[in-house]
């Protein structure tokens, strides 16, 4: 997360690369072991709120580097991934969804200078004590609840092709909402089916390899 500009061993911006063509990769590749009744659970983050992927430049050739933009691009690209899957295979009984696990204090923030990280924990602070509501990270088993939640609890048909976050499915949110660990709901521009699939050609096209 919001890591250095840096590239994969494959020439990829690291958290492109990283947190998605690496997994769309590796999925695709062992579909076919997958049984009927079988989920795809995709991790993404509310910090896809902080950018759409950019199909023209993903590797930020030409656009200014930034490094909470190019995380938005990695998760938004774990949602878009999910519905494209759920829509190819779920004639086979087959679904996919994305989940935000939720805040929760892990080593995923080792990259963020500690005074922002700092400061983004206190305005999100500020935002919720006008709400009434302390700020609290979620504990580990927390964070893992909506992915089991996703996987093996929830009907396939209410998940399948859906972001969902605090044991249920996200609803659509504005483009100007909030952006915090904690704040619920999903951009419109995560669940387009059309941009999935562009997605989905674009992957093939940088990894070369067509599933």
């Amino acid at each position: 997360m919001a890591t250095p500009l840096g590239h994969t061993v494959d020439g990829f911006e690291t958290q492109f690369g990283t947190n998605h063509l690496g997994h769309f990769v590796f999925v695709n590749r062992i579909a076919p072991l997958l049984r009927t009744g079988s989920r795809l659970i995709n991790v993404s983050s509310s910090g896809h709120r902080y950018s759409n992927v950019d199909l023209d430049d993903p590797n930020f050739e030409r656009t200014p580097y930034e490094p909470f933009v190019a995380y938005g691009r990695s998760k938004t690209a774990n949602i878009l991934f999910a519905v494209a899957f759920d829509e190819r295979r779920r004639g086979r009984g087959i679904r996919a969804a994305a989940v935000h696990p939720g805040g929760i204090q892990t080593e995923l923030a080792r990259h963020i200078d500690p005074a922002r990280l700092n400061a983004i924990i206190e305005q999100l602070s500020q935002q919720l004590a006008a709400e009434g509501k302390p700020f609290q990270w979620k504990t580990i088993p927390q964070g893992a609840a909506t992915s089991v939640w996703a996987g093996v609890v929830a009907p396939a048909d209410a998940v399948g092709g859906k972001y969902c976050e605090n044991c249920h499915v996200g609803q659509v949110v504005p483009d100007d909402a909030i952006i915090s660990a904690i704040s619920e709901g999903i951009r419109g521009y995560a669940l387009d089916s059309k941009m999935a699939a562009a997605l989905w050609k674009k992957s093939e096209e940088m990894v070369g390899e067509s599933f």
